[in-house]
């Protein structure tokens, strides 16, 4: 039988462990959710690594960014910069048609050259892909932080606060948004046009972001460990920032994942239509529009920008798929 000192001290130990669970379970739950970040993660890695049009895709990605990072150098290497005219790569007696076959592919100029102009191909296709990227990139951030941050208030605070959000967004999802942009964009000075078309593409592109994030924050809102931080004391703000927001990590990835090949789009689209990036800065829309009057005598003038914007275009659309779907096969387990 134990003695009533051993009883004693049992109950001293039990009743020291029971008034420390709280601290010692916070510490191995903290490491837990750490731990199936990175596993997801991970995982997800895991998964894409094994997908070839995936890792296609993203090969083709990371070659576009690096060539427009390094777009000086490679301009140096191959001796022409963008806005140089070679008018001895052309033939005047033709109309300006480039002399020698593919449009004048060779050692000199290694995409050819513009008819007309005599400007290297390779030169602004590189430059080309400095604007498409660095437009649909900052118009995605952009999108990203404004859809996600109104989605958040919307879904979670609810009541008036998400009356007027939810209308301005159907508001802006219901409008005609190429035709507008076409209208601002012509009456706005060509000056920082790169910083205006961000402007402008993020202010229709963040409506569709925030719609999916209000529904998720919903039916978050409702979560067993969103009553647990409301009973335990913490703001709205805290919530919604620090327990809500990292459970829509997975969704916010691919979501953004998916809006760039938009973008890039609606950027080429734009400069095609001639209120995008004003001449003499090269974009792969602005060549491809000066292309047309060319593409049966010069068809690489109208070929090689066109398949630039085609593969960007579509690697970002097939990786987006396949995060899509590698994420969701992971929820669904």
């Amino acid at each position: 039988m134990p003695s009533q000192t051993d009883l004693t001290a049992a109950r001293t130990t039990g009743s020291a462990v029971e008034s420390g669970t709280g601290d010692t379970a916070e510490a191995p739950a903290a490491d837990q959710a750490a731990g199936a970040l990175r596993a997801g993660a991970g995982g997800t890695w895991q998964a894409l690594r094994h997908d070839v049009g995936a890792m296609l895709g993203l090969g083709y990605i990371v070659l576009v960014t690096l060539v427009a990072i390094f777009a000086p150098v490679l301009t140096s290497i191959s001796g022409w910069t963008p806005y140089e005219f070679d008018q001895t790569a052309i033939d005047p007696n033709l109309g300006g048609m480039p002399i020698g076959p593919w449009g004048g592919m060779g050692a000199e100029h290694w995409l050819g050259v513009e008819p007309g102009s005599g400007r290297d191909i390779f030169a602004r296709i590189v430059y080309g892909a400095r604007v498409s990227m660095s437009i649909a990139l900052s118009a995605t951030a952009l999108t990203t932080v404004l859809g996600v941050s109104l989605g958040l208030v919307a879904g979670y605070f609810g009541g008036r606060v998400d009356l007027v959000i939810s209308r301005i967004m159907d508001f802006l999802m219901a409008f005609p948004a190429l035709i507008f942009m076409i209208a601002v964009l012509s009456a706005l000075p060509a000056s920082n046009r790169s910083g205006l078309l961000v402007v402008v593409i993020s202010v229709f592109g963040w409506p569709y972001l925030a719609r999916i994030v209000r529904g998720q924050t919903m039916s978050l809102a409702q979560r067993e460990f969103v009553e647990a931080a409301r009973a335990a004391g913490a703001s709205g703000t805290r919530i919604v920032f620090r327990e809500i927001l990292p459970n829509l990590r997975s969704t916010i990835i691919v979501m953004s994942t998916l809006a760039v090949p938009g973008y890039i789009g609606t950027e080429a689209g734009l400069s095609f239509l001639g209120v995008g990036v004003v001449p003499p800065a090269p974009s792969w829309g602005q060549m491809i529009a000066a292309s047309v009057k060319w593409y049966a005598v010069d068809p690489a003038y109208f070929v090689v920008p066109g398949v630039c914007l085609f593969l960007l275009v579509l690697s970002f659309t097939v990786l987006g798929d396949r995060l899509r779907a590698v994420v969701d096969a992971q929820e669904g387990r």
